[in-house]
């Protein structure tokens, strides 16, 4: 199981996000207990980026709704956005 570090731009994205969209809190909640427990589980459909977010993975929270992150050291992984595919990408 891998721990989870929550970079400062994912919380302020995830109060936006929860904020204009409430029903997404239990699905990204149980989204993060998936990514912590295994982050290439199929339900999650992580995926390498190109471009300016070379080296970053992300994955699917629902229709519209991705987080962006990358593996770190000491079995970590750093999440560092949250939002539609147009707020993310």
């Amino acid at each position: 199981m891998k721990s989870l570090v929550f970079a400062p731009s994912f919380k302020k994205a995830f109060k936006n996000v929860t904020h204009r969209k409430p029903e997404l809190v239990p699905i990204i909640t149980e989204t993060l207990k998936l990514l912590a427990e295994n982050p290439f589980n199929p339900q999650l459909r992580s995926h390498k980026l190109k471009g300016r977010l070379a080296g970053s993975w992300s994955c699917t929270v629902a229709y519209d709704c991705r987080i962006i992150f990358s593996f770190e050291k000491n079995n970590e992984i750093l999440l560092m956005d949250v939002g539609s595919h147009d707020d993310v990408y």
